[in-house]
């Protein structure tokens, strides 16, 4: 491709790209293909001639937009969002374009040194203390793994990369039943093993890790000869919003020396706004953070956010120094490469700098105190409707629900979710509560509007009653 292919194909992409989100309301949320039939539209082997990109621009738009989930529809109201504001889309057509390698701060000095600026942009955004430094994860999955390896080597005192686990004691980590399934693969990946991975029941209304069981659970593994290494708490867990009261876990994990990371991947991005940010009241106690910016804050997939307060532990835990990777000649310099799992890095910082800037944060406050209001107004109106009732009521812009009817609860759900993302007007999911099923509603997708939430309460109540 020559530069004036490359110029004409670029334009070409960025106009499909502005139709696309035009047309999303017109669409139906959730693919209605069924599977296999995109496998079927695609040759079994690669071509071994190359094609004139006319031709593959016109498979892309007969197979692609038909087979995927909107997730930038704005009535896309399952899972929790992964936003992508126009203007960090732009800044990442750049980070494409540009193609950089931001592993060291010498293969990319203005990645490295913009990251450090933009991450302490938003911990003060968020309320931070000074001192929490940060770093730019792909997801949260990541950020907690790197997480609970600091535990692990903090409490094996830096000896379990050399030595391994079989000469220690067993290693525990605690969490409650509400915290994302990425504390459970951080725990497999890291050699402590899921039997060592405590889980500390819960309490009260925001279903929080109960801190009197906490210190329980860690007294009887000290009795027991066991080694505890740290605490993995929530703030807006991912099925009902679950939040830990963090000020009483760190209060815990501090009396016995464990590390603490806190999990605030969805609702981290609401600490923006100063009144939620009781539902992290003591974050300051934390040994690390995540949130994801790619969430409810607009920037383009992958960018999570890792703020440590010693982040040298991290570099200590995570850092290999091979001469080729050596920067020689400059003191003081960071390699964010060190603070993660992966070598590889993004610029992911530019999409940040581009959507602070373009939409400053009293805008982006104002886009989420509206999906806070809008689904405690949704939630409200189910309630006043005699055939459903709340089953957890709004954490921020997060509640679930049943629908009465059917001999059997569960089968009846199941069924009312099936049809809504069916019917194509509204996409939601269902999680369990107590054993029963529920169905989930989060507002948050970047460019609903409360009409949007109109529809949601339409297509719910119509599809419900339509069900026998």
């Amino acid at each position: 491709m020559d530069s004036d292919e490359f110029r004409m194909w670029s334009r070409r992409v960025a106009d499909w790209g502005v139709d696309y989100r035009e047309s999303l309301r017109e669409r139906p949320v959730r693919a209605r293909t069924k599977p296999g039939d995109i496998a079927r539209q695609i040759a079994d082997s690669a071509p071994e001639a190359g094609e004139p990109m006319e031709v593959i621009f016109a498979d892309f738009e007969r197979i692609v937009p038909d087979g995927l989930t909107h997730w930038q529809h704005p009535r896309f109201f399952a899972y929790f969002p992964a936003n992508a504001a126009p203007a960090s889309v732009v800044a990442d057509y750049l980070v494409t374009a540009i193609a950089a390698q931001c592993m060291l701060w010498q293969t990319s000095p203005a990645a490295t040194e913009m990251e450090t600026r933009v991450v302490d942009w938003l911990r003060q955004a968020l309320g931070l203390p000074v001192g929490f430094a940060g770093v730019i994860q792909d997801s949260a999955s990541t950020a907690t793994l790197a997480a609970v390896l600091v535990m692990r080597e903090r409490a094996l005192k830096w000896a379990g990369n050399r030595e391994g686990l079989s000469a220690h004691p067993a290693v525990r980590v605690y969490a409650s039943e509400q915290v994302h399934t990425s504390v459970d693969r951080a725990i497999w990946i890291s050699g402590i093993g899921a039997d060592n991975l405590v889980r500390i029941p819960t309490k009260g209304p925001l279903h929080g890790m109960d801190p009197e069981a906490l210190d329980a659970a860690i007294r009887a593994d000290l009795a027991n000869g066991l080694l505890p290494a740290g605490v993995v708490a929530c703030t807006g867990g991912t099925s009902i919003g679950a939040c830990d009261p963090i000020d009483r876990v760190a209060e815990v994990a501090h009396a016995y020396g464990l590390y603490l990371h806190v999990d605030a991947a969805w609702a981290g991005s609401a600490m923006i706004c100063p009144e939620f940010r009781t539902l992290w009241e003591g974050i300051d106690g934390a040994d690390s953070i995540v949130f994801n910016p790619h969430k409810w804050l607009g920037a383009q997939f992958d960018c999570s956010v890792q703020f440590l307060k010693h982040p040298e532990e991290q570099v200590r835990t995570l850092a290999i120094h091979p001469e080729y990777l050596k920067t020689h000649g400059h003191d003081g310099i960071i390699n964010y490469s060190e603070w993660s799992v992966p070598l590889g890095r993004r610029f992911r910082a530019l999409k940040l700098w581009f959507l602070m800037r373009h939409h400053g944060l009293e805008g982006l406050r104002t886009m989420i105190r509206n999906h806070v209001a809008w689904s405690v107004e949704l939630a409200g109106r189910l309630a006043a409707e005699p055939d459903f009732e709340i089953v957890t009521e709004p954490v921020l812009s997060l509640f679930s629900f049943r629908h009465r009817g059917g001999e059997d609860a569960d089968r009846h759900n199941l069924a009312l979710v099936q049809a809504i993302n069916d019917d194509g007007r509204i996409y939601l999911t269902q999680t369990r509560v107590a054993g029963a099923i529920a169905i989930r509603f989060q507002a948050g997708q970047f460019d609903m509007t409360r009409d949007d939430m109109e529809v949601a309460f339409a297509t719910i109540t119509e599809v419900a009653r339509s069900l026998k």
